[in-house]
């Protein structure tokens, strides 16, 4: 199994945000992280290496046309390639339709949480009525 990890870095205002796109057997996982000041590359690595692992990547995205070939490039042409994508500025469509499905199931698991946690205060409430109604009705 191949996969590919892919990190942008961006500014986004008023913060520098990194965008980690994960490609693998035919899925694809994003995950937005806020840097706060610009980050350094040795930041950047030490951040892969010690809390990769740790991030909370959206729900994959099951993509058809990912091949994966291990074929060894042309150094000139890989150069070109990398001054390409340094080069792009912003996000890809993918990742900011995954990112946007993650921000909407978070949205939505929020919601249950809290109306659960009102509806126990609301429950917690008419029991703590009741229960005063019977301590004041318990002496005569």
């Amino acid at each position: 199994m191949i996969s590919q990890i892919k990190l942008t870095v961006l500014f986004q205002e008023p913060f520098w945000i990194g965008i980690f796109e994960i490609n693998e057997a035919n899925e694809y996982k994003v995950c937005k992280i806020t840097f706060g000041a610009e980050p350094k590359d040795e930041q950047a690595y030490e951040f892969i290496l010690k809390r990769f692992y740790s991030l909370n990547f959206s729900h994959p995205i099951i993509s058809v046309n990912n091949s994966f070939t291990e074929k060894r490039q042309n150094p000139k042409r890989l150069q070109r390639s990398i001054q390409k994508e340094t080069s792009t500025k912003g996000i890809s469509t993918k990742a900011q339709i995954a990112m946007q499905l993650q921000h909407e199931k978070c949205k939505i698991e929020h919601k249950k949480k809290s109306k659960e946690q009102r509806e126990q205060e609301e429950q917690r409430q008419f029991d703590l009525k009741r229960k005063k109604k019977l301590e004041k009705h318990k002496g005569h």
